[in-house]
């Protein structure tokens, strides 16, 4: 049964819960436009485009907007009731401060559950249509510009001046167009004035008074045709079809272990993690044969003593000397060989660790995100219930610390188990398994009432230290004097 109180601790809660999820969201959204923002200026993008890759940037980043959002508004929540007192009232009742966060710590598991639905349904759907519009915008040529005075290449195939611009800019003068030929020159169209548009797939320039040079022949003879055409209106159409945004299937990153659900990365699992006998038999296959000799080797033990074995000619000495250059090049030959293949085999088999390992930590982020969320709260409730300061001043602080070092122990895991120093497991829970004993910590220490980040207990503890120093030198300087 829902109580006045959990009512309240809930009302508190929603409001910073929601303000600070949407404010982290949104510094990770700027996150990303900051990294890409040289790929995506300059390529004519609508605003409908924007706004189609702002939300599909959202929705891959709110997995981890939510513990961030978690651990700021707990620590905002009961930093406001801690100053404004009524955190002191609760305890002085004789509700502690665990039955205290229990509505919020249900409310807490249910946006962890949320969490966790959000990355295994949506968002690898939302990351693959992401990646797909990432890939399209980075690949396309820049927005037809055309500046005055400067040569403009990006057309292929052909390079184009002009002089003036009108302010429209189809208006021009000063006109002239090198085609590239590929034969003995490139063919030069000069021109007055004239304008240009671009329809639909098509630039067109309609000049007027100018000149088409152009030659005709062979590289291998002087003999060669040179035409000269004026003209007062001609019309040329160059293909900026390039220029166009081209749309990539999805199925292009289909494959991709950060577009795949739990479901799907279990079967990907499944199927990578029998390659160990895969590779035993290639090898068997594809190496074996270079080492024949193998298999007429003793199988047992043979005693030899030390007559027998002076009397034991050697490999060298049994080979004619005919014969030993020819064999040295065979044996060369087999040992390249059996060297080649065992190396394109060890290639391949670090291949298929290596996809091992990444659909193995995309399968564990799953997880730990939504534990995270959990973990976070379990930090900034007690927190906030020390500090006892509202807003977003000392509470900002000590969000961004412990979710720096939350976020920072999550990078290390990922690059140890990339880097085969841990296990994906072990790499992947490396900041859960040591925040959690840092909130069971915290919340011991607010239960208890503790004053661990009070300014003044600490100005006072120092004082009395200084004091105790102070009589301590003075009774040492009374002694020396009796002495």
């Amino acid at each position: 049964m829902i109580k006045k109180l959990d009512t309240l601790i809930i009302k508190a809660f929603i409001g910073p819960f929601f303000a600070t999820f949407f404010i982290s969201l949104f510094v990770l959204i700027m996150q990303f436009f900051w990294l890409y923002i040289d790929d995506l200026v300059g390529k004519g993008l609508d605003v409908g485009t924007l706004a189609y890759l702002t939300g599909l940037v959202a929705v891959t980043w709110v997995p981890l907007a939510l513990p961030l959002a978690l651990l700021l508004s707990s620590i905002m929540t009961f930093g406001n009731l801690g100053e404004s007192f009524e955190l002191v009232a609760i305890k002085s009742a004789g509700i502690p401060l665990l039955r205290f966060m229990q509505p919020l710590i249900i409310v807490t598991v249910f946006i962890s559950g949320i969490s966790f639905l959000f990355a295994n349904n949506i968002m690898p759907v939302a990351a693959l249509k992401f990646n797909t519009l990432k890939y399209d915008i980075i690949v396309s040529k820049p927005t037809l510009d055309i500046k005055e005075g400067i040569f403009y290449d990006k057309i292929e195939g052909y390079v184009i001046k002009i002089g003036q611009k009108s302010k429209d800019g189809n208006t021009i003068k000063n006109v002239v167009i090198y085609e590239k030929n590929y034969g003995l020159q490139d063919y030069s169209l000069i021109a007055e004035s004239g304008t240009m548009n671009t329809r639909g797939d098509k630039l067109e320039f309609d000049l007027k008074n100018g000149w088409r040079y152009q030659e005709k022949g062979s590289r291998l003879t002087t003999n060669t045709e040179f035409i000269r055409l004026g003209f007062k209106e001609y019309k040329k159409v160059l293909d900026v079809s390039s220029f166009k945004m081209n749309k990539t299937s999805d199925s292009a990153f289909a494959d991709n272990y950060k577009m795949l659900s739990i479901r799907q990365l279990n079967k990907t699992l499944d199927s990578l993690s029998n390659f160990g006998p895969y590779f035993q038999n290639r090898s068997q296959t594809e190496v074996s044969p270079y080492f024949a000799f193998t298999k007429y080797a003793d199988t047992g033990l043979v005693s030899v003593d030390e007559k027998e074995l002076a009397n034991i000619k050697t490999i060298a000495q049994i080979i004619p000397d005919s014969a030993k250059a020819t064999i040295k090049d065979r044996m060369q030959i087999q040992l390249n060989s059996a060297k080649t293949n065992i190396e394109l085999l060890a290639t391949e088999y670090e291949a298929k660790q290596k996809e091992l390992d990444y659909n193995a930590i995309e399968w564990h982020r799953k997880f730990t995100l939504s534990a995270a969320c959990i973990v976070l709260f379990l930090i900034g409730a007690p927190l906030g219930s020390i500090i006892r300061k509202g807003g977003l001043g000392t509470p900002l602080v000590f969000a961004v610390i412990f979710f720096v070092i939350f976020h920072l122990l999550n990078t290390f895991g990922e690059k140890f188990v990339k880097g085969n120093v841990m296990s994906p497991f072990s790499g992947m829970w490396l900041s859960t398994a040591i925040l959690v004993p840092i909130s069971i910590f915290l919340t011991h220490k607010a239960m208890q009432d503790s004053q661990l980040f009070n300014q003044e207990y600490y100005y006072r503890s120092f004082k009395k230290l200084r004091i105790f120093l102070a009589t301590f030198k003075n009774k040492r300087i009374k002694s020396k004097v009796t002495v």
